[in-house]
């Protein structure tokens, strides 16, 4: 199959390794040198490169930001039958643009990031492939993260938004609340400097992700339920309420079993 990959950073040369041995790889990008770091690949900084290659499928591993235009930018130069894929953690505007595009889709969200993840031993991580996809670009992406040892869950474009909500907006805005009142520690302990480190991870990631992940419209309801707690947490605190604070502990232990 032939494959064009849309972005040449981490998550666009990592599916340039694990494709590359089994089909016909290429990978463009506006900034050449980004290229230089691609191996066993063709190289495309050239949109009419595009036509000349013409893909089966598209993986569009462009930043969030620049998810919607890197399809713009090529469209005029696919063929008529070319899957489009993306691999974005916000699926803002995309419903929209597939529907208009005249070509079949696949999306999918691949749950780790170069940020966090080992991207060399994957085997506890998820992925998921939206439903409304089209049949064999599910196919095509359910094998891939089915060797990787993946977890595969299939949602519509509504439930990837509401378990992002989950999974990702109430981890980012609690740690964006530790960080925001952090200050030097000349004697760090061991819980402390792992929560430094995700803060550290989390402020290296685009802010335009961020926000957008930020700004879904599941958050805020998330953000309440946090907001909620530690009004508890902290009345049980001010009170010193053994009795309270043990049922409260038993409580969280339960929701992490």
């Amino acid at each position: 199959m032939k494959i064009l990959i849309l972005g040449a950073g981490k998550m666009g040369t990592f599916f340039c390794d694990i494709l590359a041995p089994d089909h016909q790889v290429a990978v463009y990008d506006t900034n050449p040198d980004k290229l230089r770091f691609t191996y066993g690949v063709e190289r495309f900084s050239d949109l009419n490169e595009i036509s000349g290659f013409a893909p089966d499928i598209v993986i569009n591993a462009a930043t969030v930001r620049y998810t919607i235009p890197a399809f713009e930018s090529v469209l005029p130069y696919l063929p008529e039958k070319c899957i489009l894929s993306d691999i974005a953690s916000v699926k803002t505007g995309l419903p929209e643009f597939y529907a208009s595009c005249g070509h079949p889709y696949a999306s999918s969200h691949p749950m780790f990031g170069p940020t966090f993840a080992s991207l060399s031993n994957l085997a506890n991580e998820n992925a998921i492939i939206i439903s409304d996809s089209d049949h064999l670009g599910k196919i095509f992406f359910r094998d891939i993260y089915s060797r990787l040892g993946l977890n595969i869950v299939e949602y519509t474009f509504s439930e990837h938004d509401e378990t992002i909500a989950y999974s990702l907006s109430i981890p980012f805005a609690s740690t964006l609340v530790f960080a925001s009142i952090m200050k030097h520690q000349d004697a760090p302990g061991t819980t402390f400097k792992r929560h430094m480190a995700i803060a550290r991870g989390l402020m290296g990631e685009d802010d335009y992700l961020l926000s957008e992940i930020l700004f879904n419209p599941n958050t805020p309801r998330q953000l309440e339920q946090i907001r909620s707690q530690l009004a508890i947490l902290q009345s049980i605190v001010e009170k010193r309420d053994s009795e309270a604070m043990a049922a409260y502990l038993a409580s969280v232990r339960g929701n992490i079993k």
